[in-house]
């Protein structure tokens, strides 16, 4: 009986089947992990963010507490695609002042229209909002497209779509989207202090490389080293006309 969780869903007044519909899963799959069972790693995740605790506190035995890796950081994620849809959300729905992505084309975030109504919620509160993507027609995307594996063409195809997607955002104030033309070392997702970093790697695609959650508390951690290249990548980027 795991009555940490039971405890951690009674003081957010959600039950097992909120927790299935949010998760996707079944929930008698839920109900196994109230009865004890240990879920995989991302069901963890997803459930801690759920319900705004560590996951430490939910599983202290399969997940003990994690501690800053470093000053700035603190956590790596081993995978993109291992860090739950739930935390992305969270995360840019905590920004009060500002978000900010940087890919190539971030296209499993343009293809979530939750991250659409959080990014227009968040710019209609005022937040500002800066979108960079990589120029489909520059060198720079073929040759990434080429070193993934999948070609020119297709990486270009991508940014093509998460432009295609993202177009009802351009009609928001507050939201600006420009592309770049430059060699990316890694992909950067902001919001306010908190940045989530995609590094990247020769060879392969994004969402099987490592990202690194840093917060930028003051400037001289590694964080302010991510931000001043954002700064300097927008300032030559052009702004995008449908």
């Amino acid at each position: 009986m795991n009555n940490n969780l039971r405890y951690a869903l009674a003081a957010a007044r959600l039950n097992a089947a909120d927790v299935a519909a949010a998760l996707s899963v079944d929930p008698k799959t839920v109900s196994r992990w109230l009865n004890g069972r240990t879920p995989y790693p991302r069901h963890r995740w997803a459930v801690a963010d759920l319900l705004k605790v560590d996951e430490a506190d939910l599983w202290p035995e399969a997940a003990p507490k994690r501690q800053p890796v470093a000053t700035g950081i603190l956590t790596i994620y081993p995978h993109r695609w291992a860090i739950p849809q739930t935390t992305w959300r969270t995360h840019f729905t905590s920004a009060i002042e500002e978000i900010d992505i940087l890919a190539y084309s971030a296209l499993f975030l343009a293809e979530d229209a939750a991250i659409h109504r959080i990014l227009t919620d968040r710019a209609k509160a005022g937040v500002r909002v800066r979108l960079l993507l990589g120029d489909p027609d520059s060198p720079q995307v073929a040759a990434r497209g080429e070193d993934e594996g999948i070609g020119a063409d297709v990486m270009a195809a991508r940014i093509k779509n998460a432009l295609t997607l993202y177009r009802p955002l351009q009609d928001v104030d507050g939201i600006e989207l420009r592309l770049h033309r430059t060699v990316l070392y890694n992909s950067l997702y902001r919001a306010d202090k908190q940045l989530l970093i995609n590094t990247h790697a020769y060879g392969t695609p994004a969402a099987n490389a490592p990202v690194m959650h840093m917060t930028d508390e003051d400037n001289e951690g590694p964080a302010t080293t991510y931000l001043t290249s954002f700064t300097r990548i927008w300032t030559t980027a052009q702004p995008y006309k449908q």
